[in-house]
């Protein structure tokens, strides 16, 4: 088969049944046994499908998750975990998850759904996110509106790369806290409002404003609401 696949997932039993399993049926299997040594597989590695899992010793799953999205892959990403509340499922799907799957499991489910993710057509061919005139090309970092490049910061492109994804959408300052900054919102910081501004100024010489502010709900990116 030929399919590179990671695991990431510290519990011995768990991640050996897995492992030995997905080898039986072909796949080439790298596990790693605690959250730094995934992100250190993750950045430095090719894969066609990663499973992972929530809690992890080090980086937790959550975290590698979005940082491994706002670097701009986009490969599919199945995660694993005991947290079956809808709140967590819609947490780590907002994350980036293509899949979630709650333990304990048969591994015959999991293994018809590595083999979905794994049939995805590759998305490598199309690495631009875009919506209006702003094009995000996430394999060379290039930002453009209107044809004209942008230069942001790496804070900037993640904020903006998070806008782009969820266009027409009114995003909570906690929402946008906890993806781009990887942390909650405290009500008093104004860190997001600071960026916000400079994205505004750098998206508006070449164009009308994109980014709205919602009174007491939060932000939105696109046309002006009506």
């Amino acid at each position: 088969m030929g399919i590179r696949l990671l695991l990431i997932e510290d519990e011995q039993a768990i991640g050996d049944f897995i492992a030995r399993g997905l080898r039986e049926e072909g796949f080439n299997v790298e596990w790693a046994t605690d959250g730094d040594a995934g992100g250190h597989h993750l950045t430095t590695g090719t894969w066609d499908v990663i499973l992972l899992d929530w809690w992890l010793p080090g980086v937790d799953g959550l975290t590698l998750l979005r940082k491994f999205r706002q670097s701009g892959r986009d490969t599919p990403v199945l995660f694993l975990t005991a947290r079956d509340a809808v709140s967590d499922r819609v947490r780590g799907l907002d994350s980036g998850a293509d899949d979630y799957l709650c333990k304990p499991f048969a591994f015959e489910e999991l293994l018809a759904r590595v083999r979905a993710l794994a049939r995805r057509p590759s998305v490598i061919a199309n690495t631009v996110v875009a919506h209006t005139d702003v094009h995000f090309d996430l394999a060379t970092h290039r930002v453009e509106r209107a044809g004209k490049k942008l230069d942001l910061t790496a804070k900037e492109e993640a904020l903006l790369l998070f806008f782009l994804r969820h266009p027409d959408e009114v995003l909570s300052r906690t929402r946008i806290y906890e993806q781009v900054w990887d942390e909650r919102y405290d009500g008093l910081s104004n860190t997001l409002e600071v960026h916000v501004v400079s994205l505004r100024k750098k998206l508006e010489v070449n164009g009308g404003r994109l980014i709205h502010t919602v009174r007491g709900r939060g932000y939105y990116f696109g046309e002006e609401m009506t």
